[in-house]
Formats: C-alpha cells, sequence, structure tokens
C-alpha cells in the first residue's frame, strides 16, 4: 500500500475526530458508541449469511468484515477500539493490519464479547437490538438519537481525498472485471462462466462483493436486479448487460456496462452507442449547485431525443417526456450517492436533516440532493424494452414504433453506469 494512501487515511481519521468533537460537542454527549454489528444465522439453521460492518463503523476503521465490536469515540480524546478477537480454532480470528492508522487508536483485544465502558451522557448507533438482553440492559446510553446520526450521515456524505482515493482504487479494480465479463461474453460463456470471469479478474470472493453482481444476458438485461446466473450459454446471445461492483478498504465501486451480441440486430448496437453518449453527457453536467432532480429530469429529455432519433417514438420528444413514455423505457433513478455503502447515506435529506423525497413523478429516485463539492454519485441512464411497462401504452393511440420494440425486446435493455465525484469546479470520472 503506498505512502501517499497511509497519509490520506490519517488525514482522514484526524478530519472525522474534529467533525465527531464538534458534534458530540453541540449535542450534549460526552461519548458515543458505535457497534460494529454481528451476523446472524439463517431460520432454523445454523448458516450465516454475508456480512457488512455497519457504516458508520467502516467509516474509521475502514475494514469491511468485523463483528462483535465496538468504537469509543469521546470530544478531544483519541478513539478506543475494542476489537473482538478470541482464540478460535474454527474461524481466523480478527486482526488489524499493519497499517500507520492502526495507530491512532488505543486498540484493545476482546477475548469476550463486551459491553463497552461509556463516559457521562453517551449514545449509541449500530445494530444493537439483536444483543442479548444483559448486553443491552448494560448500555446505558440514548440509542440511535435521530439529530446524531443524520449530522454523521452528512459527514459521510461529503468525501475526504483519502475516501475519493479508495473509491478510484475500487473502480480500478472493478474495471478489469467488466473486462474479462466482456472478453468471457466475446468467447461465448454463460451468466455464471462470466460471473466467475469477473471475480477471478476483480480479486474478489462472491461474498465480499459489495452487491450481487447483476450478469444478464438478452432478456434478462430488462430485470432491473436480475438475480440468478444461467448455468448455460443461450443459443443466440443478443445482449449483455454487466452491472457489478468492487470493494476497497469498504468503500464500493458500482459500474455498468452493456454489450452488443453478435445476433443483437444493428439498432441495438446503435442503440448501446447512443446511450453511452448520453452518459457523457450527464457526467460532464455534473457540478456544484446543480440539482440531482434536475440532471435526471435531463436524462429524460436527452432519452426522449434518443427513442426520436431512433424512429422508436414517431412524435416529439417533448411529447415522449410528457406522457411518460420515457419513464416506461427508463423506470429507475438517475444514479445515488455512493461511499462505504452502494446506495450511501443522506441522498433523500436536506442537509438540516428534514426529508427531501423522490418527487412523485419519478419516485424511483434515491438522490434529491443539490450536488456539492465531495460528494460521490453515480450516473446510469437506461433504456430497457420491459413488456409490462409497456403493456398499458400498447392501449394508447401514442406513435411508438411497436414493430422496432418487438424487434429489440430480446435484448432487454441497455445501462451505462460511471462512478463521479464532484469538484470545486466540477466533476472526476472514477470510472474512466
Amino acid at each position: 500500500m503506498s505512502t501517499t494512501l497511509f497519509n490520506l487515511q490519517q488525514a482522514h481519521i484526524a478530519h472525522l475526530q474534529r467533525a465527531y468533537t464538534a458534534i458530540l460537542t453541540d449535542q450534549g454527549f460526552d461519548s458515543l458508541a458505535i457497534y460494529s454489528g454481528h451476523a446472524s444465522v439463517h431460520f432454523a439453521d445454523d448458516h450465516m449469511p454475508p456480512f457488512q460492518t455497519y457504516g458508520h463503523f467502516m467509516h474509521w476503521v475502514g475494514l469491511a468484515d468485523v463483528q462483535h465490536s465496538w468504537l469509543i469515540i469521546q470530544p478531544h480524546e483519541r478513539p478506543q477500539l475494542y476489537l473482538y478477537a478470541p482464540a478460535d480454532f474454527w474461524h481466523l480470528p480478527t486482526h488489524l493490519p499493519e497499517e500507520p492508522w492502526v495507530a491512532e487508536f488505543d486498540v484493545h483485544f476482546c477475548s469476550d464479547k463486551i459491553s463497552p465502558p461509556l463516559v457521562g451522557n453517551a449514545a449509541l448507533i449500530g445494530d444493537v437490538e439483536r444483543l442479548t438482553s444483559n448486553a443491552q440492559q448494560a448500555l446505558a446510553a440514548e440509542r440511535q438519537p435521530d439529530i446524531l446520526v443524520k449530522a454523521l450521515d452528512e459527514i459521510r456524505l461529503f468525501k475526504t481525498p483519502y475516501e475519493i482515493a479508495c473509491l478510484r482504487e475500487a473502480n480500478r479494480l472493478a474495471i478489469a472485471g467488466h473486462q474479462a465479463s466482456q472478453a468471457a461474453f466475446i468467447g461465448a460463456s454463460s451468466e455464471l462462466d462470466i460471473q466467475l470471469a469477473y471475480l477471478a479478474a476483480s480479486r474478489q470472493r462472491e461474498s465480499n462483493v459489495p452487491y450481487q453482481n447483476i450478469i444478464g444476458m438478452n432478456s434478462h438485461a430488462g430485470v432491473l436486479h436480475y438475480q440468478h446466473y444461467d448455468l448455460s450459454a443461450p443459443k443466440q446471445r443478443y445482449s449483455l448487460l454487466v452491472d457489478a461492483g468492487r470493494r476497497f478498504r469498504g468503500y464500493c465501486a458500482d459500474i455498468t456496462r452493456a454489450y452488443v451480441g453478435p445476433d443483437a440486430p444493428a439498432l441495438f448496437d446503435e442503440l448501446v452507442t447512443a446511450m453511452h453518449g448520453l452518459k457523457d453527457k450527464l457526467v460532464k453536467s455534473v457540478s456544484p449547485g446543480v440539482s440531482f432532480v434536475t440532471l435526471h429530469e435531463q436524462m429524460h429529455h436527452h432519452l426522449a431525443d434518443i427513442l426520436v432519433a431512433h424512429d422508436l417514438f414517431q412524435g416529439t420528444a417533448e411529447q415522449a417526456v410528457a406522457e411518460g413514455v420515457t419513464r416506461a423505457f427508463c423506470p429507475h433513478g438517475l444514479g445515488h450517492s455512493l461511499g462505504l455503502q452502494v446506495h450511501d447515506v443522506a441522498g433523500l435529506r436536506h442537509s438540516d436533516g428534514s426529508p427531501a423525497p423522490a418527487p412523485d413523478e419519478h419516485p424511483a429516485l434515491r438522490l434529491t440532493r443539490t450536488l456539492a463539492p465531495g460528494m460521490v454519485v453515480t450516473i446510469e441512464p437506461g433504456l430497457y424494452f420491459i413488456e409490462m411497462l409497456l403493456a398499458p401504452l400498447r392501449q394508447t393511440s401514442l406513435p411508438i414504433n411497436w414493430r422496432l420494440v418487438d424487434q429489440l425486446s430480446p435484448c432487454g435493455g441497455i445501462r451505462i453506469e460511471d462512478n463521479v465525484a464532484v469538484t470545486e469546479s466540477g466533476f472526476d470520472n472514477l470510472t474512466p
């Protein structure tokens, strides 16, 4: 790991110390306990699903798989890390890397699950409801104070240089996976084979991905969160959509690409090229002071232009937007905040913590903020051929070219997604 990254991480921790001190002091708290969380077994089973450390804990420690551990923050004091690390021959015990950031904490290795010592008026955040009743009773603290959690979410919304560096590296690793996926598709692989190629090239286990990779061929590309992998390659290869990420030190990449198969209509190739151009146009519009809702609305107007230019809609672009045609071809939002969570915190709130819900006409939009330096967002326009959404339009007299729609339906859909940091002067595309 580079010295530069370690220096950035130490500066990041110092930033958190200052910010947390200010917030805790302002809200009258003497100490804050952050619980890492822990995995739970499936109902009536002894098997646990993959686990992810609580985001506010990860924000300090940068490890995505720490369980049964505590971080105690007090104003003007060194953070206290109580790390659960029992002697164990079933599993490799938790350990900290030999990296400079560890020296910024007082580390206490605990062989037993503990209730951490709290000082004065204390607050507690994290998933403590699944602790034993005795453990919960031992924690004399205000749980999940709403104003406090919202203030801490706001800190996470604006990334430090260290966080940007981590997100950039996560993107670099994920891009290697996407390149391998494209090569596997060209080689006539199945969805499962493409997934395995992605994991190998991005150097990660399936349990480590920030979200379940979406590897959809042909009509499966039109299932927004397609959750399976066919074991056999299809006879015809119209399309491939890969929405897949990677973690680096807890931070998530979230990248999507659509690829044209040898059996696809020529028009589908043209549409994929057009959607790349639309993504690039929207990325270049990212800048401080820009409303993300406005960007989302611009996506719909540009998408309408594409539908008209390629004869899918034989009216005007303005009509396509006004009549809800573009919403049927793209039902999701333009993007979301990105960080330690794929859909990161504070996206649907104003800076004062008050709600900023998605507009009624765009209910799936996950980010309604005005962009500001330090935010990292995804830009992911889409164009899909989803019959359940298009079917109501077939009952209207709207000038949709159903012949072309039906010709393209086996291709499923297109989504192109980059991860973009908002800078003082504009944007920094982390997905080159």
